[in-house]
């Protein structure tokens, strides 16, 4: 079976010269294969299409995508939105008292399987002329897993909470303050019981506008738990959110399941997926183009697959070159001169003090810094890049800084290539640029779309190439693990890291993602104290002493998966996770 998917935002039809028709063998012969809609763009016949691919590879927008699939997909769509628009193949099915995890990158689909498994979208199952009805999508689905539960939510049977992916667009479609918008949701727990669950006693009676990205996911989740409902979806649950906060909260969705209840959940941090789900169904495919759900496999093994990067029962493989992880910690010291160091820093801002032992960042080293939310991490990157005075110690270093702030704006007029050819043009077209960073960030793509209109991930993908698109000497990037996918994230950690040892500067690293942090790092600075109130922040260590010393302050220890070395929470109270605080190895730790 072959499709031809258009990708309509990337077509950019009057800057070019049609080279898809000119090209086109059949076209040549007469054969009218491609026309041109009243928008001028081109409409694929994939009945006469004979697969060559010219098309695709003449568009200088990659905005042809011609792909071969297995035919028995052809009877397993589910929804389609157009002539050579996107398609989907199967669902996830839902089971009562059990956590389905979905696992895919971004742009495949999984958004819309939420969205028809929630009741907003009745799919087409491909003929997107004429829809069909409920009526006729369960009558396709007779005899099949999903149809008992699809039978439910069409007759009303189903009542559905669903906890959106941006929360960050939270104060922008509720107005008031956190107290007013929960006292909406008291059904399946009270509000006292709410703002001591997700911790929200400093918050309670703030405005939405004044809440950082952590405190709005977990108004967003509590708002969420709140409702009795039959079926939570969660889409990024632990976005903004430290490690600490993350496995609370996955503590508390699994609560969910044991009240026999449905639950989904779109995560892309596998940590806390793997300690989360039960389940997991694996997406594949093309962005903008298809996307393929697996049959649910058992958590481990599916997470294994998604980083191996080949399905064997469909004998597909989706990734080039398996994501693997270092059993132990890099030894010896970074025998570089150093580049900046800061004799106990301290800022005190009324409220909230920040004090920073005394440290050195070393030249061609990538620091990760990890530790609670509200514990000073961006403030000490700021006063490191100048935008904060200290009030006490000093920084020493004569540098030049480029920032990546944690939240992105997108204010900027102009498109992508505009904006990051604006910031150093010989870089950003340069060779080493483009293998380095524009490729592995998937950003080629995106040079001819506004930057308005980018999604959260394409946001934050270019963010990182403007980052490390200046010419600097220290590199500090906050959260820039946000909105991406897994896979993304793996790339976006070998991309970082692989500046600065090619080019021999260094960087600080604030992120939540155990994984990345993992695959980013050379040293680590561990952040503690009492969030909201004295933060107190150590290091650089070593990656073993720093994760030991970040781990055992917020009381969790990690595996390591006997196929794949990854990390692996471990059941709190377990005998290994004993075993482990008794030695002091929270990390590292060699057992399989």
């Amino acid at each position: 079976m072959r499709i031809a998917a258009v990708l309509f935002d990337r077509c950019q039809n009057k800057k070019c010269n049609k080279e898809c028709y000119k090209f086109c063998p059949l076209i040549r012969t007469g054969v009218n294969v491609i026309e041109f809609g009243e928008r001028g763009k081109p409409i694929i016949s994939e009945t006469l299409c004979q697969g060559c691919g010219i098309c695709a590879n003449k568009c200088m927008f990659k905005a042809i995508k011609i792909i071969g699939l297995a035919d028995e997909l052809k009877d397993e769509m589910v929804n389609q939105y157009g002539e050579n628009s996107f398609r989907l193949y199967r669902l996830p099915v839902p089971k009562k008292g059990m956590i389905t995890g979905i696992l895919g990158p971004n742009g495949i689909g999984k958004t819309t399987a939420i969205n028809i498994l929630s009741g907003i979208v009745v799919p087409n199952l491909g003929n997107y002329d004429n829809p069909p009805t409920k009526e006729e999508v369960l009558a396709h689905y007779k005899g099949t897993d999903i149809y008992p539960y699809l039978s439910d939510v069409y007759a009303g049977k189903i009542k559905v909470a669903m906890k959106p992916q941006y929360v960050d667009k939270l104060p922008k479609v509720t107005k008031g303050v956190v107290r007013d918008l929960l006292s909406k949701t008291q059904e399946r727990m009270s509000l006292e019981e709410a703002v001591e669950t997700f911790g929200l006693e400093q918050v309670i009676d703030r405005d939405l506008t004044k809440l950082s990205g952590g405190e709005l996911q977990r108004v967003a989740m509590a708002a969420t738990c709140m409702k009795d409902a039959d079926i939570y979806f969660f889409d990024e649950p632990t976005s903004y959110l430290d490690i600490y906060q993350r496995v609370k909260m996955a503590r508390i969705i699994k609560s969910l399941a044991g009240e026999d209840k449905y639950v989904v959940v779109i995560e892309h941090d596998l940590a806390i997926l793997d300690y989360l789900a039960d389940n997991v169904n694996l997406v594949y495919g093309s962005e903008g183009a298809y996307g393929v759900f697996t049959l649910g496999r058992q958590v481990r093994t599916a997470i294994n697959v998604y980083l191996q990067g080949y399905l064997p029962e469909e004998n597909i493989r989706f990734r080039e070159r398996p994501i693997e992880f270092a059993v132990s910690a890099p030894s010896g010291e970074w025998d570089t001169p150093t580049l900046i160091d800061f004799e106990d820093v301290s800022k005190d801002f009324g409220e909230f003090k920040l004090d920073v032992n005394s440290g050195a960042v070393k030249i061609g080293e990538s620091v990760g810094v990890v530790g609670p939310n509200a514990t000073g991490k961006t403030t000490f990157v700021k006063m490191l890049a100048g935008e904060i005075k200290p009030d006490k110690g000093c920084v020493n270093g004569i540098m030049r800084i480029s920032y990546k702030p944690q939240y992105i704006s997108q204010d900027y007029d102009g498109t992508v290539q505009d904006y990051l050819c604006a910031i150093n043009y010989d870089q950003v077209t340069s060779g080493f640029f483009d293998t380095q960073v524009i490729g592995p960030l998937a950003i080629k793509f995106l040079m001819d779309k506004q930057m308005k209109n980018l999604s959260g991930g394409e946001l934050q993908r270019v963010a990182i190439a403007g980052c490390l698109a200046k010419d600097a000497d220290i590199y500090l990037l906050d959260e820039p693990s946000a909105y991406l996918d897994s896979n993304q994230r793996m790339e976006a950690a070998k991309c970082i890291s692989g500046m600065m040892e090619k080019t021999g500067r260094s960087a600080l690293i604030v992120d939540h993602d155990i994984y990345f942090i993992d695959m980013v790092s050379d040293s680590l600075m561990v952040f503690g104290g009492e969030p909201g109130h004295h933060g107190i922040a150590e290091g650089p260590y070593r990656m073993r002493e720093g994760m030991n010393k970040f781990l055992k302050s917020v009381d969790i220890t990690f595996r390591r998966d006997a196929d794949t070395h990854r990390p692996r929470i471990n059941k709190e109270g377990s005998n290994l996770d004993r075993t482990q605080k008794s030695v002091g190895e929270y990390y590292y730790a060699e057992q399989s």
